[in-house]
């Protein structure tokens, strides 16, 4: 009987340690390696939690690149960035993976700190076209003949800036090439004309047969059929123009298109792209790929498994399940809401499910809005509607609505229009990092003419600022955060609620100390307001609600009789809840003993839980209470 061995097959994996190693596998031997980092990510990704379904559908698209160009020469550049995971396997970080989003650990996007081969550090998107361009035309400037790829999705060219960069590319741009992404998909499924547009070239068979044949056809041709190649490629063209009239948009760009082509072949991926190198100018290549290839779980639910938390690789099941959080309790009071008002519609920058309007969807299928990724366009679309009589109410990350800014002044508060700007995901995020922490945007709002901001401290205040926001007659912003809440923290169960005298909420009286907050920070507040009141310091609490218009006078009489402050936001410190008190304190000539602000500082912040970021910045309660005591001897009670 012939004996097993004990042996077990090295894997190709083991010995990639740097893209040297992975250049110089042999070519039949990458379909293996493929299969190997697929297995690789759900292993880890399921520890880690992380963006799984996006990264599986670029393997081989992604060991293609590196296998034809030499990075970091040529500049790989990855749209938005959460596909990157296997980029940094080949780099040389594979043995970091288990520190992946962790504090300190290594990011889940680019970051140029990490590597030399992360060339531009993405995290939002429709940026990469225009970054690209820019260095393709310092290589020309610099007369080197190294490559500018950028490689972009399908969903991630629905922004304005990527037709912006596509507008200023000329014919004689060197060495750009664009890799077009085309999965269906952004977060949730793509959407648009452009998605209708790229379905007809996907789904269009019998051109794409016609191609192969027709190249098949007079390679075979002795002597004659490689030597006029030329005529293959313009043959090739003429099917096309035949064939898919609308495929000249790239044209139009002053792109030579190819494609499309599958993005799960690595070997028709390495000629394709060896053979753009070749080409003159400025190229764009179609790859359709899947997203969550491999894993089905992933491919089934490509959206719940974009960026998830960890989870069971066998069965796929999602280990953290979500706590009652400010999305979900929004997500709600819209659709209650709407039953009642058909005039409200709700909009979303294709984050239908991360916002909480999965359901609003459902529901009023012809009052919700997917515009894309194109927040400009969402906020002044939201003012026509307003026009017309509508109430909209665009739900969006805050860090996103960054990209909106001179809209929301131009086209919503200049006009002084009813448009309601749900702002999920304030304060900091977590593992996702700095291009996604919500810390600026009171900082780029307060100062904004005609526009009203509130913060819920929980979720029935958030129900409460969207009756009370759906009934005013003007531009208005709620800001909330990732987070769960609690409500059986708070002192005083009869403390008015009521929003429409614009007046801060005192949950707790007291005579020393005046704790200032707003939002999830109330809880802070609190928190830190029971662990003085125990070393017999007499805490006035304050829930500001409202961070425009600001109730100075509630501020200020509190100041006057506790003569000591401090006020706690998750907002970084310049222009934020510190300033408008700050600004309260020089204006009214009050000389107080003791004040302390507590924000985030004037600096990007880097990835973690937000836990451990809040202690590492000394936001969190114990934290707090640890420095006020320190300062004990600052305030003594009067």
């Amino acid at each position: 009987m012939k004996q097993k061995s004990n042996a077990t097959k090295e894997k190709l994996l083991n010995k990639i340690n740097n893209l040297d190693d992975f250049k110089n596998l042999k070519k039949d031997k990458l379909p293996e390696l493929a299969e190997e980092i697929r297995d690789f990510l759900i292993d880890n990704i399921s520890k880690t939690g992380g963006h799984l379904a996006s990264n599986l559908g670029v393997v081989e698209l992604t060991m293609a690149l590196h296998y034809v160009f030499n990075s970091p020469d040529d500049k790989i550049i990855f749209d938005v960035g959460h596909q990157c995971y296997v980029h940094k396997i080949l780099t040389g970080r594979k043995n970091e993976f288990l520190t992946l989003r962790k504090l300190n650990g290594l990011s889940g996007f680019p970051k140029s700190y990490e590597s030399v081969h992360d060339i531009f550090n993405t995290g939002h998107s429709s940026t990469s076209i225009s970054s690209a361009l820019g260095i393709a035309r310092a290589n020309k400037l610099l007369k080197n003949n190294n490559y500018a790829i950028a490689v972009i999705g399908d969903g991630a060219l629905t922004g304005g800036l990527a037709f912006e960069g596509l507008n200023n590319i000329k014919a004689d741009d060197k060495n750009l090439i664009i890799i077009l992404n085309d999965n269906q998909m952004s977060i949730s499924s793509s959407v648009g004309n452009l998605e209708g547009y790229l379905n007809q070239i996907r789904t269009n068979e019998f051109y794409t047969k016609s191609k192969k044949r027709v190249r098949n056809f007079l390679n075979y041709i002795p002597l004659i059929g490689k030597g006029i190649s030329f005529l293959i490629e313009a043959f090739k063209d003429a099917i096309k123009h035949i064939l898919l009239p609308s495929s000249t948009l790239f044209d139009q760009f002053a792109l030579t298109y190819l494609g499309p082509i599958d993005g799960h072949n690595i070997f028709e991926l390495i000629n394709l792209l060896n053979k753009a190198k070749k080409m003159k100018g400025p190229v764009l290549i179609h790859v359709i790929t899947k997203k969550g290839k491999g894993y089905k779980p992933a491919e089934d639910n490509p959206d719940l498994y974009h960026g998830v938390n960890t989870f069971d690789k066998d069965s796929g099941q999602i280990l953290i399940k979500e706590e009652d959080s400010y999305s979900n309790t929004f997500s709600k009071k819209i659709v209650e809401l709407a039953h009642d008002n058909d005039k409200i519609v709700a909009i979303t920058a294709a984050m239908p499910k991360g916002t909480g309007l999965e359901e609003f969807k459902m529901k009023y299928p012809k009052r919700f809005f997917d515009v894309g990724i194109a927040e400009e366009h969402a906020v002044t679309f939201a003012s026509g509607l307003a026009k017309q009589g509508y109430i909209p109410i665009f739900a969006v990350y805050s860090t996103f609505l960054q990209r909106a800014y001179d809209e929301i002044i131009h086209d919503v508060a200049l006009q002084n229009l009813h448009v309601i700007l749900a702002i999920d995901r304030a304060g900091i995020v977590g593992s996702d990092g700095e291009t996604h922490h919500g810390i600026f945007d009171l900082s780029y709002l307060s100062h904004i003419p005609n526009l009203l901001i509130m913060a819920p401290k929980d979720g029935t205040e958030l129900n409460k600022m969207l009756d009370f926001a759906v009934s005013y007659n003007g531009p208005i912003a709620i800001r909330y955060p990732k987070d769960s809440y609690q409500d059986e923290l708070y002192y005083d169960k009869k403390v008015s609620t009521k929003l429409d005298n614009f007046k801060a909420e005192i949950l707790k009286k007291g005579t020393d100390l005046t704790i200032i907050a707003y939002g999830k920070t109330v809880k802070s507040a609190i928190l830190v307001a029971h662990t003085l009141e125990n070393k017999n310091i007499n805490v006035e609490i304050i829930n500001t609600r409202f961070l425009k218009p600001f109730d100075n006078k509630t501020i200020i009489n509190s100041l006057r009789k506790t003569n000591a402050v401090i006020t706690i936001e998750d907002n970084v410190i310049n222009g934020g809840l510190a300033s408008l008190v700050k600004d309260l304190i020089i204006n009214n000539n009050l000389n107080l003993k003791y004040q302390k602000f507590f924000a985030y500082p004037d600096e990007f912040i880097k990835h973690g839980k937000i836990k451990e970021i809040e202690k590492e910045f000394g936001m969190d309660a114990e934290s707090i209470s640890k420095t006020i005591l320190k300062d004990k001897n600052k305030y003594p009670p009067a």
